[in-house]
């Protein structure tokens, strides 16, 4: 994820230490970096990031919250997109593990660097995550009601969905056998057959 995609974070000095931050954070994990490491991938002193963040763990947050909204929206979407309930857990779960590969740095850090947030901040980032959970088990809950999808237990499933599609940012490599794109479409496939659903229920 490069500066560019941090339109939401003004001014530039700041998307820059967004963008070093996550480098960071993503090599060296969170405890081991220190702000002048992060300054210094920006091209600042370390003086310098304090103008923007007060702290260290608040260049975090910030990560984390942008990261896990923009994920979040992508859930949404798909939730309120037309189709069938089977279109729309396709769409979401092909969109969501999309991006976790094509910004897998950001997204290890956004998943994996949680409990390095102080309270407040992590209370905040459960809330966010809490409503991906409930944005995605309602479309389960919709196909079930619909009898499209065979689901004994969507909770569970909800959660399996998610672990798998947030694992993708642990292993994907740039240079892989296959594209964000493409595992995006093996995913989706593979959460249908989860979620019972036969093929020839499917049009995307």
């Amino acid at each position: 994820m490069g500066s560019e995609e941090w339109a939401e974070v003004t001014p530039d000095a700041a998307r820059r230490l967004l963008t070093a931050g996550v480098q960071a954070f993503a090599e060296r994990g969170y405890h081991a970096t220190t702000t002048r490491d992060i300054a210094g991938r920006a091209g600042m002193s370390p003086a310098a990031l304090y103008i923007h963040y007060r702290t260290k763990e608040e260049l975090l947050y910030r990560i984390s919250s942008v990261g896990h909204r923009l994920a979040l929206e992508l859930l949404r979407r798909a939730r309120d997109s037309a189709g069938t309930p089977a279109q729309r857990l396709a769409r979401a779960v092909r969109d969501f593990v999309r991006w976790h590969a094509e910004h897998h740095t950001t997204a290890r850090v956004v998943q994996y660097e949680l409990g390095a947030l102080g309270e407040d901040h992590h209370a905040e980032i459960m809330e966010l995550r809490r409503a991906t959970d409930a944005t995605l088990r309602s479309i389960l809950e919709a196909g079930v009601a619909e009898g499209q999808f065979s689901v004994p237990d969507v909770r569970g499933t909800t959660v399996a969905v998610l672990s798998l599609c947030v694992d993708v940012a642990r292993w994907f490599r740039e240079d892989g056998k296959r594209t964000p794109e493409e595992i995006g479409e093996f995913y989706a496939e593979l959460v249908l057959r989860m979620a019972g659903c036969a093929e020839q229920q499917r049009k995307r």
